[in-house]
């Protein structure tokens, strides 16, 4: 068996994510840790089919996935996702460099009708044919962004003072992606 080999372009083709090898999560500073959350439910295709490789991804945010039921209803609130009126997190690439391995992806995040322009560095790793017989590659990518430029502003100040949850938020995207027959 050999090991998926680093690439220094991306492969052609369309690559569709497979949700059971692959996770999109996010990490925020809560109090004195690192609170970390996931979305249960995702979909991301990587295609050149434009003539230029584009990543683009979506999430029901209702899958968010935290450790409590409370915390979970307070996320799906208007204080934060507001899935009644944005039901999704959507991201599409504006442009994707890769150079021995490494990728830098831009692109427009969209969170609660929000789009900011966000850059994701990280490895892009074969491709390599999986145990099924398919083509795969692995994309892990991860972003920091201020949640505030989302509207996502709630906050609750810590009794001895100071604030219950930080506002620079990191996004991590790991990938392992299927070529489409």
């Amino acid at each position: 068996m050999t090991t998926a080999q680093a690439e220094s372009t991306i492969p052609t083709g369309t690559w569709q994510s497979d949700p059971v090898h692959s996770h999109v999560g996010f990490a925020v500073k809560h109090v004195v840790g690192t609170f970390r959350g996931s979305f249960g439910k995702f979909e991301a295709t990587l295609s050149d089919a434009t003539g230029k490789p584009q990543l683009s991804g979506q999430v029901p945010a209702e899958s968010v996935q935290v450790k409590d039921e409370n915390l979970q209803g307070h996320l799906l609130s208007p204080e934060f996702f507001d899935v009644e009126k944005t039901p999704e997190i959507k991201f599409e690439s504006t442009g994707i460099e890769v150079e021995d391995g490494q990728i830098a992806v831009d692109g427009e995040l969209t969170v609660r009708g929000v789009t900011k322009s966000v850059v994701a560095r990280g490895e892009i790793n074969g491709p390599a044919t999986h145990p099924s017989g398919s083509d795969t590659i692995g994309v892990d990518l991860e972003a920091k962004v201020d949640r505030r430029d989302y509207g996502l502003n709630w906050q609750l100040e810590l009794p001895g003072g100071g604030e219950t949850l930080g506002y620079e938020v990191t996004l991590s995207v790991h990938l392992e992606l299927i070529k489409e027959a």
